[in-house]
């Protein structure tokens, strides 16, 4: 849910403590590229996470990747915890979200990486329209 929920990768979930839960944010200290990130959650996987103190996961990688493949076999080799990472950043495309936030939230040190999330939001130019400052607060 951890992963769905905020689009990190096992990787960086894996090593999370509940202190690093705070104030509806989860901080990832340990990231692919190096850097800390904080990403907002909601109120009910707060509360989920801080029902358990000290390290969240007690599993490893591979019985964690068994445990998903048994949910959902047919998984691309090496793509059985990433998809949770790129369902996550598919629906936030598709519900409008914002690229460079998506970014941000992912880690992606370049937008190039993040874009190829981008042709899930064809009517992103709508937005064109609902934000042109002669438009007057006309809705599209």
């Amino acid at each position: 849910m951890l992963c769905l929920s905020t689009g990190a990768r096992w990787g960086e979930a894996s090593t999370l403590k509940s202190a690093q839960v705070k104030s509806y944010r989860v901080t990832f200290l340990k990231t692919k590229n190096g850097k800390q990130r904080a990403i907002p959650i909601s109120k009910e996987l707060e509360k989920e996470i801080k029902q358990k103190s000290g390290e969240l996961f007690d599993v490893d990688y591979e019985s964690f990747r068994t445990k998903l493949k048994s949910i959902k076999p047919d998984l691309p080799e090496g793509q059985a915890t990433h998809v949770l990472r790129h369902t996550f950043a598919s629906h936030f495309v598709m519900k409008g979200g914002n690229i460079v936030a998506l970014q941000q939230i992912l880690g992606h040190a370049n937008i190039q990486q993040t874009m190829a999330y981008a042709h899930l939001a064809p009517d992103y130019l709508q937005f064109a329209i609902m934000l042109n400052p002669l438009n007057g607060g006309m809705e599209i």
